[in-house]
């Protein structure tokens, strides 16, 4: 009995803080924000395409959420690599390393971070994305399918990374960011590589536990942070498709296997890095799919997340 009031108090806890998150702090138009700069900081979710390739269909189109997002607002959005303001890379864990795939040299979001303070400091008129989750999952599903970690210090490890994150977060305000727009991750089990591995629950205690410990950690910070709920967001492509314009949300419409861990989840998988718009499922019309691979988003759905995220802002600041 008492743990079950725990795990209510906890979950009003954290709907209150993504109450907070969302929806306070509404500007007016006099108000309105007209961001000069984005920079980004995450993983695979984010990633503009560090290492060439970005983790969706690579058709040449706007397909990613954060390019989406300052595509709204007439700026370009490149990463570090090509000379812009994108630190987002994929695999990037929290604070820990090797990274999902197992590198030990990719960049963790507190390195990167790290890397922008070194160099650069927040203006007024800055925007800043914040992702993550998604890997420190991935990383721990791998680690418990390994027999190195059990499911409930893969759940436990979880909320640590997401206070991490917070941490991170509050970093970012402490050193003069204004407006801070963060997503954590969406719920793991909605993917096919969770139909496939049979552990749905787990993968929803996991994603869960690192949202909560993400958000709980964060609650004071709504003067300078927007939370953008990409949970909620790929919860509704999945249980409600035809409103978002898909018909598949349990298949990968990519064909492009890996040889490699390219995204962590196994060698053999398919990887969207290494997919185009020739190497998707005979017939298919990827605009209809959910997912680009087992794990990360098509271009559509990550358009349309960049367009909600767009209308949070603006309902905000």
């Amino acid at each position: 009995m008492a743990a079950n009031w725990m795990r209510r108090s906890v979950m009003v806890a954290v709907c209150a803080s993504a109450a907070w998150l969302t929806a306070c702090g509404s500007s007016t138009t006099e108000s309105a924000i007209s961001p000069q700069r984005f920079v980004a900081f995450g993983d695979a979710m984010s990633d503009v395409g560090q290492n060439g390739p970005r983790y969706t269909v690579n058709d040449g189109s706007v397909n990613n959420w954060t390019l989406k997002l300052a595509a709204q607002y007439g700026k370009p959005l490149t990463p570090v690599a090509a000379g812009g303001r994108s630190y987002a890379v994929g695999n990037a864990r929290i604070q820990a390393k090797p990274d999902a795939a197992g590198n030990a040299n990719t960049r963790t979001l507190t390195e990167q971070i790290d890397d922008f303070l070194a160099g650069d400091r927040f203006a007024e008129t800055d925007l800043v994305l914040v992702s993550g989750g998604i890997s420190d999952v991935i990383a721990g599903m791998a680690a418990v399918t390994a027999g190195r970690e059990t499911e409930d210090a893969m759940v436990v490890a979880a909320r640590q990374a997401g206070n991490d994150m917070a941490a991170q977060v509050r970093r970012l305000v402490d050193a003069g960011a204004k407006h801070v727009v963060v997503t954590g991750t969406y719920d793991l089990s909605k993917t096919p590589w969770a139909k496939v591995l049979g552990r749905e629950d787990l993968l929803t205690r996991a994603s869960s536990r690192f949202n909560e410990g993400l958000l709980v950690d964060i609650v004071d910070l709504g003067a300078n942070v927007l939370y953008v709920d990409s949970a909620y967001y790929v919860n509704l492509y999945t249980s409600v498709p035809g409103s978002y314009g898909f018909k598949n949300t349990t298949a990968a419409v990519c064909t492009a296997v890996d040889p490699a861990n390219g995204i962590g989840i196994g060698a053999g998988q398919l990887n969207s890095t290494l997919c185009t718009g020739a190497t998707l499922l005979a017939g298919a019309n990827q605009d209809t799919y959910v997912f680009a691979d087992t794990v990360y988003l098509t271009p559509s759905a990550q358009r349309q997340f960049g367009t909600f995220a767009y209308d949070r802002l603006r309902s905000r600041w």
